[in-house]
């Protein structure tokens, strides 16, 4: 055990898988760990101080799908293997650790989820201020920004971290990454330098761009990481990218779980905005679709020219070239990922084989191509493909066989007349079965034996199988191999001898398989640079074919850009909601200098937020380069989307509701601009009724007079639809509702002024509010609505002088109404037996019957 503690010791934060023979092996604290985490056996081996040594351990061959678990668990798992020769080793086989998983490190295919990225980060603070270096080490792109402090959490949401690495005491809070806190060393800004130019092969960064210095001390930490953590050389980051958070529109954290773009409030994949756009054919295109959902862009020109892309794809209308396009993507494999893998010594034959059927596709993407010359984006796109390297389809197609073993391990990867040598030692072993034929026609002729078999299986090796009834029969150069219960097996020189030749050549031809695969996949790293290029094309034609085919699917049209601050929306939809719904009602947006604070009344469940929420949806839509859920859309440039709709309890914090939602209308107020939109919905609920309509009066002022932005402000405080007459670019509307027999109907329809009431208690019933506990509440509501008006001071309801309210007859005890005729009429109908002519007659009867009985219960 003590090359086991010696490695152990190295790294002691990790799981230390310990290869023994066809298993990896983990002991100690380990073996518990990974017992109850992956559900295996615990067991013992040896004794340690008088106490038997916990052991666990997983199969080798199948450890790929234990680490993924492990890694999704957070969990980091040094791999050690056997370096040394077992038959010629003195002692313990030396073992080493040769590389090091961790859930931001992770490349293998099964280890990571096709449809986003695993990013690593890095943090290096000072003064209110964090340089970020961020890395996807499957597809090599290594970037670095500098935000400030507050805005820390929004950029590890929209990067979607999946580890973040920091020194001790800068942690951030813990979301869906794991944090690794390092020595500061590690930090050290002139070792950043040194390591990072060597690496590029560059005198300085300068070519990179403006890199700060807490950029650098990020980077070079998290390049050591990765350099640790694999053991190698990473030749696919070939690029140090300097990005500046003013080129994409801010999206705080609340805002992208507000709006649900990647994922639901409940926190599931779907229903999301992305899902739903989700019809990209290949793994990088969606990928890419949700990295262009959280990073919406500011730059008109390039917005302009992926509308012409999407335009272009769409054609007479009906979308002809996005679907040719997608029904040729579908082909295509995952080249990002295989391409990290190829750098990094680890990709599969199956990577191979994915990217020389990609290369063997592309002309037919060419064809398809080169009739849409109008966007100049497809141009480029199409220029990126036609030149690939023609020298790697080449090397595949000659090297790798057609249908090649899943692992090299197994052989039959390399394909047939690629290497002389391979060739000779694969007819040796080829030959095998016509010897063995040879062999027991011959045998069985001179022992006489008709039975007699010559056979060959791993274990074993060759052998000559002969049943107890010819036992007298064996001649006596035949040597016992093995005793079964009805046969005996024997061995022969000259059987021998063949077997030696043939595992030989077998041992030989793998080991020449293996030589030669390394060989391909060092050819192949002279071409990264160029099929990275080649992988980022492809993913762009699939995001754009998608936008494409989801815009004729959903009848989405081009948003129109202006100078100005505007918002012109007609007919605008939630395009997830109106999945869901039977009928969805559009609404139309007008927000300009004049008319900047929308300010929304109506009653609970009548749409304002959906209403709120679908505008945010199309302004990030438009700002992606999609089209968006409208009948027509003219916006200006937006900086900033913030939302502050529904809040709970921080209870991790220690922060009440009211606090939570306070702490998210400071930041909106801190940090809009007059390009910024801006989303409130029911601010001040959580505190007594003056305070709450104190402050949202306040707010809404702010924003107005000081912020300057566009604002959706949602309320149920009517005395706030007063500002319109007090303040320039107020204006009421309200989300409209009817009542009939005391029950309410939404009409989901936005109109202009405020709503005549909030209808609370109608909703109420809706929500299965018990009748006296409703009765109740109506007297009470009668009695306030009588008194002269809002007293200064605070109105506590449950300290006045009430009257008793009188006993009302139990629930169950309460005569129901009677049905309206027109329900008893609708419930007798049979819809499948109606024709067409008896359903419109029934139709009008219907009409009459409501028409004659408006007051009818029911």
């Amino acid at each position: 055990m003590r090359q086991y503690l010696a490695l152990k010791a190295q790294h002691p934060d990790r799981l230390v898988f310990y290869r023994m023979g066809d298993f990896y092996e983990l002991f100690y604290e380990d073996a518990e760990k990974a017992a109850r985490l992956l559900d295996i056996s615990l067991t013992r081996r040896g004794m340690s101080a008088g106490q038997p040594i916990p052991m666990a351990g997983v199969p080798y061959h199948a450890a790929e799908g234990y680490l993924a678990r492990l890694v999704e668990l957070g969990e980091s798992v040094a791999i050690c293997e056997q370096v040394g020769d077992p038959a010629t080793s003195k002692g313990p086989v030396e073992r080493q650790v040769m590389r090091i998983v961790t859930p931001g490190t992770v490349t293998e295919a099964a280890l990571l989820p096709d449809h986003r990225d695993a990013p690593l980060v890095a943090l290096a603070q000072r003064a209110g201020q964090v340089g970020m270096a961020v890395l996807t080490l499957s597809s090599g792109r290594f970037r670095v920004l500098e935000v400030p402090l507050s805005d820390l959490m929004s950029e590890l949401e929209r990067i979607q971290a999946r580890e973040v690495l920091c020194q001790s005491g800068e942690e951030p809070a813990t979301r869906n990454w794991v944090v690794h806190t390092l020595p500061a060393w590690h930090f050290d800004e002139n070792r950043a330098l040194r390591d990072l130019t060597q690496h590029f092969g560059v005198h300085d960064l300068e070519g990179f761009g403006s890199v700060s210095s807490l950029m650098l001390q990020a980077a070079g930490a998290l390049f050591h990481y990765v350099q640790q953590a694999q053991g190698m050389h990473l030749p696919h980051i070939d690029h140090l990218e300097v990005q500046q958070t003013k080129d994409w529109v801010h999206l705080d954290e609340i805002t992208r779980r507000n709006l649900e773009i990647t994922e639901t409030l409940r926190g599931s994949g779907a229903p999301t905005l992305c899902s739903l756009l989700d019809t990209c054919r290949n793994s990088m295109g969606r990928r890419l679709l949700r990295h262009w959902l959280h990073h919406p862009l500011r730059d008109l020109n390039v917005i302009r020219a992926r509308q012409e892309g999407i335009r272009q794809l769409i054609g007479r209308g009906d979308g002809h070239w996005a679907q040719q396009l997608q029904n040729l993507l579908k082909t295509t494999g995952d080249v990002e990922r295989g391409v990290g893998r190829i750098a990094l010594g680890s990709a599969r034959p199956r990577d191979l084989v994915a990217l020389r059927e990609t290369l063997q596709g592309l002309p037919d993407l060419w064809n398809v191509l080169q009739d849409l010359t109008d966007s100049a984006r497809l141009r480029e796109l199409y220029g990126v493909l036609c030149h690939f390297p023609v020298e790697v389809l080449n090397l595949l197609q000659h090297s790798i066989a057609s249908e090649p073993a899943n692992l090299i391990r197994d052989g039959g990867v390399i394909a047939l007349g690629f290497d002389a040598e391979l060739d000779e030692l694969r007819s040796i072993q080829n030959d095998c079965g016509a010897f063995l034929q040879a062999l027991e026609q011959q045998e069985r002729a001179r022992t006489g034996i008709p039975t007699l078999k010559v056979e060959y299986n791993r274990v074993h090796g060759f052998y000559i199988e002969v049943t107890h009834v010819h036992r007298e029969r064996i001649p006596d150069n035949y040597q016992r191999r093995q005793t079964l219960k009805n046969a005996e097996r024997y061995l022969t020189p000259e059987l021998k001898a063949f077997e030696e030749r043939a595992l030989a050549a077998g041992e030989r031809a793998l080991a020449r398989e293996k030589f030669l695969y390394q060989q391909v996949l060092e050819k192949l790293r002279h071409f990264l640079k160029e099929l990275k290029m080649l992988a980022l094309a492809i993913a762009e034609l699939d995001v754009l074919a998608c936008f494409a085919e989801r815009a004729v699917t959903l009848n989405l049209v081009a948003p129109e850009f202006c100078d100005a601050i505007r918002m012109e929306i007609e007919g605008g939809r939630h395009l997830v909601v109106e999945q869901q719904v039977e009928r969805f009602v559009p609404n139309d947006t007008r927000l300009h200098e004049g008319r900047r604070l929308l300010l929304i009344t109506g009653p609970n469940m009548g749409g304002k937020s959906t209403y709120m929420r679908q505008t945010a949806l199309i302004a990030l839509l438009a700002h992606t380069g999609s089209f968006v859920p409208a009948r027509r859309a003219l916006l200006g440039p937006l900086d900033q989307i913030f939302t502050r709709i529904g809040a709970g309890d921080d209870l991790a914090s220690g922060r009440s509701t009211f606090l939570v939602e306070m702490s998210e209308a400071a930041y909106i107020l801190h940090h809009a601009t007059p390009a910024s939109l801006v989303l409130v919905d029911e601010i001040g609920r959580g505190t007594s009724t003056f305070d709450g309509l104190a402050l949202a009066h306040a707010i809404a002022r702010h924003l107005l007079e000081k912020n300057r932005c566009a604002c959706l402000f949602a309320t149920h405080y009517f005395e706030l639809t007063h500002l319109e007459r007090e303040v320039a670019g107020v204006a009421n509307v309200h989300l409209d509702a009817v009542e009939h027999h005391d029950r309410i109907v939404f009409l989901h329809a936005l109109e202009e002024g405020a709503a005549s009431r909030s209808y609370g208690l109608q909703v109420a019933a809706l929500a299965g509010i018990p009748r006296p506990v409703l009765r109740w509440a109506r007297e009470l509501l009668t009695r306030l609505e009588q008194q002269p008006g809002l007293r200064p001071a605070q109105d506590d309801l449950f300290q006045r002088e009430w009257k008793p309210l009188p006993e009302v007859e139990r629930e169950e005890n309460l005569p129901e109404p009677e049905p309206h005729p027109a329900i008893v009429r609708l419930a007798a109908l049979e819809p499948d037996r109606l024709t067409p002519r008896a359903a419109l007659e029934t139709l009008y009867a219907l009409v009459a019957l409501v028409q004659a009985n408006p007051a009818s219960g029911g």
